[in-house]
């Protein structure tokens, strides 16, 4: 066994390997006498080394005899003799069917040499067993329901777990995702996703083939999948159970990721055979694996399991059907399971083939391919900056446009002028210095309580200084630093991406000068309370809104400290109600009387048509969102209509 740090590598897909002595395509010859043969016994070292060249062998030339019909695999794997293992290493072809050389054409293949050069003179002996793989997904329920296969609070490793479109595999183990933080279940991707899912499939526990209750078992939804050389995996969220990150039965929580050697032990724990013992037989390995329409057949790099004599599985079965995505470990010497992982179980052998074997992806691809890892990730180390998503609703809604008058004036940040935060973007213009609008995402099912205590203002450093406002012009006033994007509607999600949004919010870019009577004020209150009274008053489609704000910047502000304050702030709410698309669009005015002590004179909140706004910022909204803005504005009160409170507002 080797521990190494995540490195990236391709997942396997479903199957097993391993009967001894059989052929690769139809008959093999092997002619006696040879050159030197690089699998013959040699020092621990030089075997370290011709594995690594086998491995690349592999990964270069594999697919060429894979291309072979009659070829399920080439791997790494001690030569067998007269049915028993010798200790030469070897290239181990596994085909379909054993026949002797003069029936090789008769099944479309053709012989398989004795040696093969793998480059630089170095022959290396082959050696051909008779096997085929599929995947481990379950087909057929089983009438009775064990405990792995019923519904579990908290969710745990080791029980059943499947999309709603698939019968039942395996929660191998509990992983964090690396983008946001959130965790997540890893298991395969004929579990998880299979040949009819998408990403944001409901993922149930226990799978349908063990309760179709789907309502009462949701887990979470698909994240990401894989299926391909890297492996057969797949991560989905949790976000209706608790969690447990120990191994059912095995009582172990995986901590750090390993690489298999040949002879290593492993022991797993899955939703059909339980815990059961294996020993490393082929160290890697390139498969070819048919998932069927309209999948078809995919070549993955994995490493096989054979049984472990000193602890044979009842049945003489290490995996059977409903075990895939199980989470093979590495066992130590006194043998127990350690918290190192050693695969990710996916397939095992086919029905035809009489040995027992397991296949199993490599975790360091699997993890590296997935952007996951075991230990829940700092806020700082965080990989994602989403920033405001435009597919957040059911209707994809892109950001504001800057008019021509006004686009030379905007900030860029690697070559945009959309900078990305935690669930929100914005334009900033480097000439007033505040932002031309801020765009932000609001997930309602999803908001958190977060402390804002601790936080301070801060310039972005990813912007130059003199772009942005700082203290400078709050220090021994009156004016209030008040936040474009509301920092209670940024604190949603996993818990490290809320955490980093709350903080996110802070930066000055997404800060304006506010008099402190506004914040206090009954009127103000209407402007602060927008969000939560659509909330309370609307049937929000997922609970999902997004929100567009920003200040208006007129050329007769008034000068504070060097500084232009804007006087006028709108902002836009955009949601769905019963599969309509809404936009309401707000404006507030406060008149600042600039002296040696600021003061409010008077402010005012309107419901205002979304073009007015346009007019008024020389920005440019989607047509779908001036569609979707139905306000009528009475003749007499011209552009706009007052609000004295949230009864006011009009969500029609």
């Amino acid at each position: 066994m080797a521990v190494k740090k995540r490195t990236s590598a391709r997942p396997a897909t479903a199957g097993s390997a391993g009967a001894a002595g059989s052929a690769r395509s139809a008959g093999s010859t092997r002619s006696a006498g040879s050159t030197r043969s690089a699998g013959s016994t040699r020092s621990a070292n030089g075997q370290d080394k011709l594995i690594t060249s086998l491995k690349q062998f592999i990964r270069t030339r594999g697919s060429s005899y894979l291309s072979d019909p009659n070829v399920s695999s080439i791997g790494i794997g001690y030569k067998e003799k007269n049915g028993k293992r010798s200790k030469e290493l070897a290239l181990q072809f596994t085909v379909d069917k054993k026949v002797r050389p003069e029936g090789v054409r008769d099944v479309g293949s053709v012989e398989i040499p004795a040696v093969i050069d793998i480059g630089g003179g170095v022959e290396v002996p082959t050696d051909v067993v008779q096997r085929s793989y599929k995947p481990h997904f379950l087909v057929v329920p089983e009438a009775q329901t064990p405990e792995r296969q019923k519904r579990v609070d908290p969710v745990r490793p080791g029980v059943s777990v499947g999309n709603v479109k698939v019968s039942a595999g395996t929660l191998g183990c509990i992983v964090f995702d690396k983008n946001d933080g959130s965790t997540c279940v890893l298991s395969n991707w004929h579990v998880l996703n299979g040949r009819k899912g998408v990403p944001g499939d409901e993922v149930v526990q226990p799978g349908t083939a063990d309760d179709s209750r789907i309502a009462l078992n949701r887990l979470g939804t698909l994240k990401r999948s894989h299926l391909g050389q890297v492996g057969d995996c797949a991560v989905a969220g949790i976000t209706e159970r608790d969690f447990d990150t120990a191994i059912l039965d095995l009582d172990v929580t995986p901590t750090q990721l390993g690489e298999p050697q040949i002879d290593d032990k492993v022991v797993k724990s899955g939703r059909t055979t339980g815990v059961t013992h294996g020993v490393v037989t082929r160290p890697f390995a390139k498969v070819s694996i048919n998932y069927g329409a309209p999948v078809g057949v995919r070549e993955i790099e994995c490493f096989e399991i054979g049984p472990d004599p000193g602890h044979p599985a009842d049945g003489d079965e290490i995996s059977l059907p409903g075990d895939s995505g199980s989470a093979w470990l590495f066992k130590a010497r006194t043998g127990r399971p350690t918290d190192v992982l050693a695969g990710l179980h996916f397939g095992g052998e086919s029905d035809a083939d009489p040995e027992d074997r397991a296949l199993a992806c490599f975790p360091h691809a699997v993890f590296e391919e997935l952007k996951i890892t075991l230990q829940p990730p700092a806020r700082g180390s965080l990989e994602a900056v989403t920033g405001y998503d435009p597919g957040f609703l059911t209707v994809p809604i892109a950001t504001p446009q800057l008019g021509a008058a006004v686009k030379a004036d905007a900030v860029q940040l690697s070559g945009t002028e959309v900078i990305p935060y935690t669930h929100f973007s914005l334009a900033l213009n480097g000439k007033r210095r505040f932002a031309f609008w801020v765009a932000w995402n609001i997930d309602g099912g999803a908001i958190k309580k977060i402390d804002r205590s601790g936080i301070e203002f801060k310039k972005d450093p990813r912007l130059p200084a003199d772009v942005q406002v700082g203290n400078e012009i709050y220090k021994g006033n009156r004016l209030d630093r008040g936040h474009i994007a509301r920092r209670a509607d940024l604190i949603w999600g996993p818990m490290p991406e809320a955490d980093r949004a709350n903080t996110d919010s802070f930066f000055y870019t997404n800060i304006t000068p506010q008099m402190d009577d506004f914040n206090q004020s009954a009127k103000a209150g209407i402007w602060g309370e927008l969000e939560n009274a659509l909330y309370e008053e609307i049937e929000v489609e997922g609970l999902k809104v997004s929100v567009f704000g920003g200040p208006v910047f007129q050329d007769d502000d008034r000068v504070f400290r060097g500084v232009q304050l804007p006087r006028e702030f709108w902002k836009v709410l955009v949601y769905s109600e019963k599969g309509t698309l809404k936009a309401k669009a707000f404006l507030l005015t406060q008149n600042l009387v600039l002296a040696e002590i600021l003061e409010l004179d008077e402010f005012r909140v309107f419901q205002i048509k979304l073009g007015e706004i346009q007019k008024r910022t020389g920005l440019k909204f989607p047509a779908t969102l001036l569609q979707a803005d139905t306000l009528v504005v009475p003749e007499a009160l011209e552009d706009r209509t007052p609000l004295e409170s949230l009864a006011d507002i009009d969500w029609g």
